[in-house]
């Protein structure tokens, strides 16, 4: 069965850093395309990342140069690194696979960013 567990999140100061990570089993990790998504309250869930099987990434314009994901196959565990953060960068944090046969989603973890 498909299991993705995130966690990191936390609260943090504007212009902070913080690094997430999401450990993933249940299926080939390396072959898969995974990706952090987000979702503030009262907005709809957006891509932030996303890295596929040949390690080629993609950001959401807001995140870019601040955001890094990264992923560790032989841990079939996939990160991301924020830095500079913004308050509006406040959202629960989502790993996600997509796979042939769906996608799959974790729980969420929480980041807030505020004084």
């Amino acid at each position: 069965q498909v299991r993705l567990v995130e966690s990191g999140g936390g609260l943090v100061q504007p212009g902070g850093s913080l690094g997430l990570s999401c450990a993933a089993s249940g299926f080939t990790f390396s072959l898969a395309d995974i990706g952090w998504y987000r979702q503030a309250p009262g907005k709809e869930r957006e891509l932030v990342a996303v890295i596929d099987d040949g390690r080629s990434t993609n950001y959401a314009n807001s995140v870019k140069d601040r955001f890094t994901i990264s992923r560790d196959n032989a841990k079939s565990t996939l990160y991301l690194q924020m830095n500079s953060l913004k308050p509006e960068d406040t959202a629960v944090y989502y790993c996600s696979a997509r796979l042939f046969r769906g996608n799959y989603w974790g729980q969420g973890t929480q980041v807030t960013v505020s004084e």
